[in-house]
């Protein structure tokens, strides 16, 4: 009998301690599994500052449904499957969390909105995700868009842009804004962690460095958050830098020489938000096939470039339509009124996940990020419509799932 007992709990501790050694990639990971991060933009919940803005009970639902097509065979309105959900609601988010984990994605990478005067469309995040009885299904992280917040919902081309939160915040509130970033959101169970470092993105990198004043005085808050990372018991911090070289935003400015920027500021990966960052649309429909193959040709060189990973991206399309002002030509006048991709069927964005996969198998790279979960007003989502269904959710299943 004691010899039974002997045998057993050894064999309880192999298990356990096997299971040590295929965790360090991520919450629970195997080494060799791929880890499909999402973004995630949450303007899709009542918000008190969009109600003080756009009037009660305001979300860029509104834009979705008044969107018209805009030029011959243009695929508008877009009309989602679930219906107009909340996703400050526990419960609708958690139907977003059991189809994201069923489909082979690890992760929502959430925008993440934080000003001088404090957060912004975080109820999505607070009370519908961390709420969620099924968030351990999924893993959750933050990319900080600190670009400047415009009055862009709906945009009317020929007018000034107006900035209703800009994206510099002080060095204060970065201080602050990081103790509460490694107290509140790293130590939640959900918390994406790659090689045991809690993942965080910074959007614009013109932007943090202005927030600053310097190279040197950004690297310095950067270790700083690094520091406050590892005391609080992490293995260190993955700070992940989205670079890009083709601006989208109005206010937004490529920086010179990201290679040599994110290496002296200490990034540990980089990134990218969504294709048209790296290709610009010339015509007014571009095919998909074609922005994918440039987007490819950028990655390599990239990879080839840069002295820290690259975690490439895959993103489902582009149409920002929706933001403009629906009866005022569309034509190709700055953002929201640009070109768009077309062609973005379910198939085409299969073969691009295949194509994207491929490249990462021959650097040996794990990590995916994809553009997007819930992008409705740029046209690039993975909730189902009423067209596709769970179509572009089942291609990532098909060529990630585990």
């Amino acid at each position: 009998m004691r010899q039974r007992r002997t045998i057993f709990f050894a064999t309880i501790a192999l298990f356990a301690i096997s299971g040590c050694a295929d965790s360090p990639t991520s919450n629970n990971k195997k080494k060799d599994d791929y880890q499909v991060g999402v973004y995630y933009f949450p303007n899709y919940h009542v918000d008190k500052r969009n109600e003080a803005y756009f009037g009660k009970g305001w979300t860029e639902w509104e834009l979705v449904k008044a969107a018209k097509p805009r030029f011959a065979n243009h695929e508008q309105p877009k009309v989602p499957v679930w219906g107009y959900t909340d996703e400050a609601d526990p419960k609708q988010m958690a139907q977003k969390i059991a189809a994201a984990a069923s489909h082979g994605i690890d992760a929502f990478i959430f925008d993440w909105y934080y000003y001088d005067d404090g957060p912004f469309l975080e109820r999505g995040l607070e009370e519908g995700f961390m709420k969620a009885k099924n968030n351990h299904l999924l893993k959750f992280s933050l990319m900080w868009a600190n670009h400047d917040w415009e009055d862009i919902h709906p945009y009317t081309q020929g007018q000034p842009h107006k900035i209703v939160y800009p994206g510099t915040i002080t060095p204060a509130t970065w201080d602050k804004m990081t103790d509460m970033i490694v107290d509140h959101y790293f130590k939640h169970p959900s918390y994406w962690l790659i090689d045991g470092a809690p993942y965080f993105s910074i959007y614009e990198l013109s932007k943090l460095q202005e927030s600053f004043g310097s190279v040197e005085a950004t690297a310095a808050a950067l270790a700083a958050f690094r520091k406050k990372t590892i005391a609080a018991g992490f293995k260190d911090l993955n700070l992940n830098a989205v670079v890009w070289g083709n601006p989208i935003l109005p206010g937004e400015k490529s920086v010179t020489d990201p290679a040599a920027l994110v290496k002296k500021l200490g990034f540990d990966s980089f990134t990218s938000y969504v294709w048209i960052h790296h290709v610009p649309l010339n015509d007014q429909v571009v095919p998909y096939d074609t922005v994918k193959k440039a987007y490819l040709q950028y990655a390599e060189q990239a990879i080839a470039t840069f002295s820290i990973p690259y975690y490439p991206n895959a993103s489902v399309g582009w149409d920002p339509s929706p933001r403009t002002n629906q009866n005022t030509p569309f034509n190709n006048s700055g953002y929201p009124y640009t070109n768009v991709i077309g062609g973005n069927t379910p198939e085409a964005f299969k073969q691009g996940l295949i194509d994207v996969k491929e490249m990462m198998d021959k650097h040996n790279q794990k990590v995916i990020t994809i553009n997007s979960w819930n992008e409705w007003t740029e046209g690039s989502y993975l909730e189902p419509d009423v067209v596709h269904k769970m179509k572009y959710l089942q291609a990532i299943k098909t060529v990630f799932g585990k």
